[in-house]
């Protein structure tokens, strides 16, 4: 979907004082590279999932300042003439690479590389995080919802607790490529095809005298989905069996039950048992309510008979751990044709940046076909399939691996070439199963929820060395 909304000034003006400072002091031009990457796995999960790259694509076909945008400029006094008369006829001329959506990522990974003229590299740095990191976010939650269901489906329900409407919206879609089966969202159905599911509110029972009438009522208009929330009152001695009522009298084609409060083991094992006694055994039995995996692991251990699953806040604000985390840093620059790497240096070892243009690789094993961990080398470097290939611990001094038995693949696509758009954005659908398909190549031990098994990110040599020289150099200073 086409972005409808020029977002172009939605960025942190500290963008457009740089890009001005590049412009005035003859910068503008050079070309830099930057990399987006992120370094923790939020809620300490052993994954996340990329998503996000349609929405940035949107952004970056549809840059274009307006005249409003340049008076307000103008109005700030900061800004030089030359410089407003340049974004009057704004071009953008990078080069982007991405990971593609879907595709199960790890710290420090680039998972999208922009090479151009600095001005607008550096630009475009507040949207390229803005996208990637929101659904990135929702997508790495819902998958941990998801794969908590052990097959059951979960749906979307967090529109109204979601922290505004873009954010409704855009989650709804990444929680559909971590897995989700559908939405609350209607927009989202018709603007990207997530399949709206609902059922009723308590109003809807409260305004009628009894809940057998509600139920009936609701039973004659949506006899296809007829899904009846029976906790208004009393899920047991009134809702249940309402609804069990209203099922033999009207005979819906699909029937169900939902319940929003209560210990849903208890409720659901009791309901369960009135349901089937009642010749019911079709009938679903939905939950909802604050849940998350943890919840929804807890009560399926604990025997609940749940059919399906409504999850909201805590799916579209990922409420336990709501920040992804990815930056958007310097890596290089070119002068003359030559690439001139560059490094960030902190005690804090984890913000240590690996400098250079580079590339992203995962390694699969040849027998089970499982992922066996990623390899970021310097750009233009392949990794042979041969018998032996050796790797680097990028905060190590004398880590190496020798890897054998594998098959590789490059995880970075173009998207972008000299501004022009290059990637076809595949459908909602197709990331959804590609995204299902890449979670299955990885290690039972690195899907666990705590203490998942670490999965290796490590350097070619090449990059290594470059980074070590780099650190040397800066050690002497």
């Amino acid at each position: 979907m086409e972005s409808k909304l020029n977002l172009t000034m939605l960025t942190d003006f500290y963008e457009l004082t740089m890009a001005n400072g590049y412009f005035e002091t003859g910068l503008a031009e050079d070309i830099a590279y930057f990399d987006m990457f992120f370094r923790k796995v939020p809620d300490g999960g052993g994954f996340a999932i990329m998503a996000g790259l349609e929405q940035t694509i949107d952004y970056l076909k549809n840059l274009k300042f307006t005249e409003e945008d340049i008076e307000y400029l103008r109005s700030k006094n900061m800004f030089c003439e030359e410089f407003l008369e340049y974004l009057r006829n704004f071009e953008f001329k990078c080069d982007v690479w991405a990971v593609p959506e879907g595709t199960p990522i790890f710290p420090h990974e680039p998972i999208v590389t922009v090479r151009g003229p600095v001005m607008q590299a550096q630009f475009i740095e507040t949207m390229v995080l803005l996208t990637i990191n929101h659904q990135s976010l929702i997508a790495t939650k819902a998958n941990r919802i998801v794969r908590a269901a052990k097959g059951r489906p979960v749906m979307e329900f967090g529109t109204r607790r979601a922290h505004g409407g873009d954010a409704a919206v855009f989650g709804a879609r990444a929680a559909y490529i971590g897995g989700c089966a559908g939405t609350a969202c209607a927009i989202a159905d018709r603007d990207y095809g997530i399949k709206a599911l609902g059922t009723m509110a308590h109003s809807w029972v409260q305004m009628f005298p009894d809940e057998y009438t509600a139920f009936k009522k609701y039973a004659e208009i949506y006899p296809q989905n007829c899904t009846l929330l029976v906790d208004t009152y009393n899920v047991l001695k009134s809702g249940v069996p309402a609804a069990i009522k209203v099922f033999k009298e009207m005979k819906p084609e699909s029937m169900g039950i939902r319940i929003d409060s209560g210990d849903v083991t208890y409720l659901t094992k009791k309901a369960r048992k009135m349901l089937d006694d009642a010749g019911l055994t079709d009938c679903k039995i939905v939950v909802s309510n604050s849940l998350d995996e943890y919840i929804i692991r807890d009560v399926i251990l604990e025997g609940a008979c749940i059919d399906s699953f409504g999850v909201g806040e805590r799916m579209i604000t990922a409420k336990s751990e709501p920040v992804f985390g990815g930056v958007y840093k310097l890596a290089a620059l070119e002068t003359n044709g030559e690439l001139i790497p560059k490094i960030k240096i902190s005690e804090n070892v984890e913000k240590i940046t690996n400098p250079g243009f580079k590339g992203l690789f995962r390694l699969y094993d040849k027998t089970t076909g499982k992922a066996r961990g990623d390899v970021i080398t310097v750009a233009g470097e392949t990794i042979p399939e041969q018998d032996e290939y050796v790797i680097f611990d990028p905060n190590a001094v004398w880590k190496k691996t020798r890897v054998t038995n594998y098959t590789v693949r490059n995880l970075q696509v173009p998207i972008f070439k000299g501004g022009k758009c290059v990637y076809q954005s595949p459908s909602i659908e197709e990331i959804r199963e590609y995204c299902k398909e890449q979670i299955d190549t990885l290690w039972d031990e690195t899907l666990r929820f705590e203490n998942p098994q670490t999965y290796y990110v490590d350097l070619s040599q090449k990059l290594w060395d470059m980074k070590h020289r780099l650190l040397e150099e800066y050690a002497e200073k």
